[in-house]
Order: C-alpha cells, then structure tokens, then sequence
C-alpha cells in the first residue's frame, strides 16, 4: 500500500510544478482571463474580446521601466507584422504597476507618444500579474487556438537591439503560424521586477 501511494504521489507532483522560469504557471495551462479591465482609449476590455483572433500575445509593461522601454518599438513591430485587423495575433499590453507615474493618464501619454497599435490596459489590483505568474517588466505570453500558454518570457537574449544573439517569441509566434509549437517555449525574462504590493496582515483578534 505504500509503495502504491508512493507512486501515486511520484505521477501527481510533477504536474503540480511551475514552469522553469515562473512560479506559477507551466506551458500548456490554461491562460488567466481578465474581465472589464480599463484601457488607455478610455473603454474596459475583456479577455473574452480576443475571441476573433487566432493567438494571443499577453505583454506585461510598465512606464517607468528603462528596460521596458527598451523593447516598445520591438512590440510595435511585431503588433504591425502580426496582428492588426487582418493578423492572426492579437497583442495586448498590461501595466499593474502601482507606481504614481504608471497610471492611465501617463500611460495613455506613452501610448499615443510612441503609437501603440494594440489596447494598453491597467490592472490596479495587480491580479491578472500574480494569476500568470509574472515577476517581469517586459515579460510576454503567447496563447495558442485554446488560449493555452505555448510560450512565456522574454523575447530575446539582449533589451539591446544590436547585441541580440538569440530570438525567442518571434520563432514562437512563426510556429504557431505554421501549426507547431516553439521549439523554444520558455525564455528568462529581461526587465524591471514587478513591485507586488504587500497585503498587511490583520492584527490577530484578543
């Protein structure tokens, strides 16, 4: 009997694991959706809006992250090579930062000053970060037909254009667009580290 539990327990735990880079999601989870999140063009928007499109690019950003920065024209390419009403990618931004000069009004600036092609949205709580497990400014997750997670991490090897040896999320995305799956599917992540706010603890009753 207990070598039996014992290996029932050996089969159940490795599907309980994380991924190698995110604490709390695997490739092939099914991804966190978000519902009524405000945007940057003034309307909410809901995970469910991407219905029409056939893969899903989730990018974590912040307006006060150098490094995210860094990587804007990258997305905005890639949004134009991809996506757009004829594309088969749908790309959103999230911003979760709690930072003053992250919220809308900032964000709304940034979008239009660098022209954001994609919605930009704010999640104040902070939720739909923890849900995927992002730690990342920027930190990308690709979503495949079922909206499952087939890519997470970062684009590439280098937040400098010129030095970059190695491409991950664009190798991703053209093997969805030919029926495959990434031959690479998880990237550490280059960026700022997202600042979770801290839950106090109530005081314990007397």
């Amino acid at each position: 009997m207990r070598v039996l539990l014992l290996v029932g327990l050996l089969v159940i735990v490795p599907a309980l694991e994380a991924g190698k880079y995110n604490p709390t999601r695997d490739l092939g989870d099914a991804a966190p959706a978000w519902k009524d999140l405000p945007g940057t063009d003034g309307k909410k928007h809901s995970f469910s809006d991407l219905k029409d499109k056939d893969f899903v690019l989730v990018v974590f950003h912040s307006c006060s992250c150098p490094v995210a920065e860094d990587y804007e024209r990258r997305v905005i390419d890639l949004a134009a090579k991809y996506g757009g009403e004829k594309g088969r990618l749908a790309v959103v931004a999230i911003n979760v930062s709690k930072l003053e000069e992250d919220r809308l009004p900032a964000m709304k600036a940034r979008a239009e000053q660098n022209g954001f092609t994609f919605p930009y949205l704010f999640d104040e709580s902070q939720q739909i970060a923890k849900e995927y497990g992002a730690l990342w400014t920027p930190e990308f997750f690709l979503l495949d037909k079922d909206r499952k997670i087939v890519f997470m991490g970062g684009m590439d090897d280098s937040s400098n254009v010129e030095t970059i040896k190695h491409r991950y999320l664009e190798p991703a995305i053209e093997a969805l667009l030919s029926g495959g799956l990434p031959d690479v599917a998880e990237a550490p992540a280059i960026g700022c580290r997202i600042r979770f706010e801290r839950v106090r603890r109530k005081p314990a009753e007397e």
